[in-house]
Parts: structure tokens; sequence; C-alpha cells
């Protein structure tokens, strides 16, 4: 049966055993509880749910998530457990023991696959020892867009081959632990202004310039990836109305029939609000099966928006405005994916390169001009942008980095807009008379408040060393990335330790 088949509904029908638990195979759901989980969640694993995703709701420390893995699967082991894990500053797994890594683009910048190889194996061997089978990782989206506000240091780079190679080094690691990777977010959110968890995207590029960002998930595809992960965003070039992860177009005709996908087509979250505004959830996840996707993921904990999803469907197959064999043909490929992933590997799970991140991190650092001097005792402003919920934050900044090797050092950190800049410009400068001043924004451009401040002190200390934490942005120094790594790279040479 072609994946692209344009499936003929059929008049109302009860649904059968086999179809409701197929329905159930096409969720993914979140849920509250580090040791317990709600008796909801039992009855939907019961049905035959497709896969349950993770967040820092869920981890206390690394022997709780093994023991809430396994009381998942104890009920269904063919379970897929999956949780966000693409390193950087993503830090769902911060008090499980997670490994230190920096983010993609850090990797990118090095231009070494053979070290995202091992970066790669560390998370995925991480994974391995907790029970946790999937994860919704690499980002396959070019960074290629100065104002994208979510994509940035997630990115390998802008660069389509460079993408390619640190993907397949990615995939094959994380494969050779035997857990299931996730490239995101097809067909490319790198050329947006909007970030989907807020809005919906639009990318109004010409389907020529589209082409190239296809090339990153086409390699993807081409390295065995199992899963890939569908955009909240609009391609007018591709589908005049539909964000792809309702569009039959970019799932069936691009995905399927040109890039020749064969594996398992998540959705991102449909809560977010360029699905929820629009359509809402229910109705969003009934379209994107219809479409193609083979599992739609309601990432918030409330189970009732689940239920909400998996009884549209059933709805929609009752009425005949859902055709059985599309949600037959998606349950049939995430049951292949749980056959293959769902059950963790036994015995002992073999080390991985424990200092792979802090190696790539090192090498990462970029200098303008050649490396400053060190500035010992320094007094530091760290300045960055409130973390994003969905990505979460694991507690990082650079001050405490810096003094964990300088502790001499002092500063401030700042996270979010201050409520009297001037003010705190003032006081900063009063402090730090007679102190080498460092100055470090995140994303400066996006978050114009940082650009105010920085610049104010620079105009009173121009000896003062500039720092970005993000993308570079004239700095003196970059780290590519907020890592705990990443700013401890930095650090390091700041303190000449």
């Amino acid at each position: 049966m072609s994946s692209a088949h344009i499936y003929e509904t059929r008049p109302p029908s009860p649904v059968s055993s086999e179809l409701d638990e197929a329905v159930h195979r096409c969720l993914v759901a979140g849920f509250e509880g580090t040791t317990t989980f709600p008796d909801t969640l039992k009855r939907l694993i019961d049905r035959g749910l497709g896969g349950v995703i993770l967040f820092t709701r869920n981890i206390r420390d690394a022997e709780q998530v093994r023991e809430l893995t396994d009381a998942l699967r104890a009920i269904r082991p063919d379970l897929l457990v999956a949780i966000d894990n693409e390193g950087g500053g993503i830090g769902h797994l911060v008090t499980a023991g997670a490994p230190e890594l920096p983010g993609s683009y850090a990797l990118g910048v090095v231009d070494d696959p053979n070290l995202t190889a091992r970066c790669a194996d560390a998370l995925a061997g991480h994974l391995a020892t907790l029970g946790i089978t999937a994860s919704y990782a690499p980002v396959a989206d070019l960074q290629h867009h100065a104002h994208n506000p979510i994509v940035r240091t997630r990115s390998f780079g802008a660069d389509p081959e460079l993408a390619a190679r640190h993907l397949r080094a990615w995939i094959a690691a994380t494969e050779a632990r035997s857990i299931a990777s996730c490239a995101k977010h097809f067909p490319g959110h790198g050329g947006t202004e909007t970030d989907s968890h807020h809005d919906m995207a639009v990318d109004p590029r010409p389907y020529d310039e589209l082409l190239t960002d296809l090339e990153p998930f086409r390699a993807a595809v081409a390295a065995g990836v199992p899963m890939l992960m569908s955009a909240h965003v609009v391609y007018p070039a591709l589908d005049t109305n539909r964000p792809a992860t309702l569009s039959r177009r970019i799932l069936g005709d691009i995905l399927r029939l040109d890039l020749g996908f064969e594996g398992v087509l998540v959705s991102d979250a449909l809560e977010m609000k360029a699905i929820a505004d629009r359509y809402g959830e229910a109705a969003g996840a009934r379209i994107a099966l219809a479409a193609g996707a083979d599992q739609v993921v309601v990432a918030v904990p409330d189970l009732e928006v689940s239920l909400g999803c998996r009884d549209e469907v059933l709805d929609a197959l009752r009425s005949g405005r859902l055709a059985e064999e599309r949600i037959l043909e998606a349950a049939g490929r995430v049951r292949r994916l749980a056959e293959r992933y769902a059950k963790p590997v036994a015995g002992p799970v073999a080390a991985w390169d424990a200092g792979a991140g802090a190696e790539a991190a090192r090498r990462a650092v970029r200098a303008r001009g050649g490396l400053p001097s060190p500035v010992p005792g320094a007094h530091l402003v760290d300045l960055f942008p409130p973390p994003h919920p969905a990505l979460n934050w694991g507690g990082e900044d650079l001050l405490s980095e810096l003094r964990l090797v300088d502790p001499a050092a002092g500063g401030t950190a700042v996270s979010g807009e201050p409520a009297d800049p001037a003010a705190l410009a003032d006081g900063i400068l009063r402090i730090s008379a007679r102190a080498p001043l460092v100055v470090a924004t995140c994303d400066a451009g996006l978050h114009p408040w940082q650009s105010r401040l920085r610049d104010a002190l620079l105009a009173r200390r121009p000896d003062a060393v500039r720092v970005d934490t993000g993308l570079p942005e004239g700095g003196d120094l970059c780290s590519y990335g907020r890592g705990r790594v990443n700013l401890r790279a930095v650090a390091e040479v700041l303190a000449g330790a």
C-alpha cells in the first residue's frame, strides 16, 4: 500500500477492538508523577497507548526514573518511553545524572563527526540505564535566519552538508545503543521568525530555497533514522493553508514519496499554540493522522487533553470522516518501532566517554582576534533570556561556572529584563570599578534589553571583555551555547584555567 495513498472514508460503523488499539498506538501522552502515575494513564496503556513522554516533572534521580520506566512497561511491555534529549541547555535529566554535553551548534563548529558520535553515544547510553527507549533528537533544522527564536544553537548549523554528516554520526551512535532517534522538525523550522510554541510560524521562502532545508532530513532518512518529527510551520510554497503537521502534501508527497521515509512520523506537541489556538488539540490530532502522521504527541500532563484527542479520532472513525486503513497503517508502523526499541537492552549498559562533552565545548570556543588575556578576579555580568518552559533549564549560568575555576570572581546573573536597567548599570559599574569587567549576552539581537544594558556598560568601560553565549554577535569570545559545559569552557578561558 502506498504511503501517500488517499484513503476513502467509510459509512459510520462500530470500532473494533483491533481498531481501538490502533488508535491508542497513535498517541503519545505526557503525565504527572515520579513514582506513581494516574489510573487514567494505566487504562490508556492497557488499551494500547503507543508511548509516553517524560519531562522534568517526572524526574527525581536515576534510580527513580528506572523504577518509573519499569513500572510503565510492566503494564504493557511494548510501550515506548520517550524524552527530548538533545544535550546542551535541554536539562530534563540533570538530576538523573545526565552527561554534560554542548548543544549541536557547538558540535557543528568543531565539525568532528567522531566527537559528535561520542557525545550522542553518551546521551544514548545514559538513556539506556534509565530504561528510556526513544529520544526526540537530533535537531535537523538549519539555523540560517538571524531572528529565528527557537532553533538557533539546537541546530548543527546553516550548511546542509555539515548538518548531514553530524546527523549521520548522531543517528548511528544512538542506534548502536538500541535507542530510537528522531530527526526534527520536518521539513525544517530554521527559516521562521516565530516560535511555534507561541503562535503559527510561517516560512515564506520559495520552493527552491526550501529544498536546501530538506537535505539534512534526506540524509537522516538515508541513515536509517526510525522517527521524524513534524514542524508546526506553514510553508506557502508547499501547502498554502496548513502547517506541515497537518499537511497531506508535505507528509505524504514529500516525506513518504520524495524522501522515501517508511518510519514513524510523530507530530510535535499538539498543545503548542500553533495548533491548539487555531485547530484545537483534538481536531489537530484527527487532521494530523489523516494527513499521514503515525503518532501525535500531547506533552502536557493533563490526560483529559489526550483523552479528547483519542475520542475525536474514534468519533471520526465511527462517522467515516477518517479512514480505518490510515489508522491501521500508522499503528502498524508504531508496532514495528516498538518491536525494535520498546524493550530495554538486558544486562549492564556499556560505559560511555564521560569527557566527550567537555572536550567538545572547549574545542568549540572561538575568539575574535585571538584569545583574550585571562582576567582573574573579574566582575562578570551574565545576561540571558528567561528559560524556555518547554525546553527546560538545568539552572546553569556563567557566573557560577566562573566562580568554580576562579573563586575571586564576582558579578551578577540577570535572567530577563531588569525593572530598572539604569540603576543596575550604575550599581555594576560602582562595584566593579577596580576589577576587570566581563559582559556576557545570549541572543541579544532577539532581546534588546540585553543590548541596551551591555552597551551602557561598554560606553563607560570600553575595556570590558564581551562574551556571546548564544550565536556570535561580535563578542571577544563565543561559546555557541549555554549548556553547562559550554559555559565552563568559556569560564576556563576567562580565568586562564
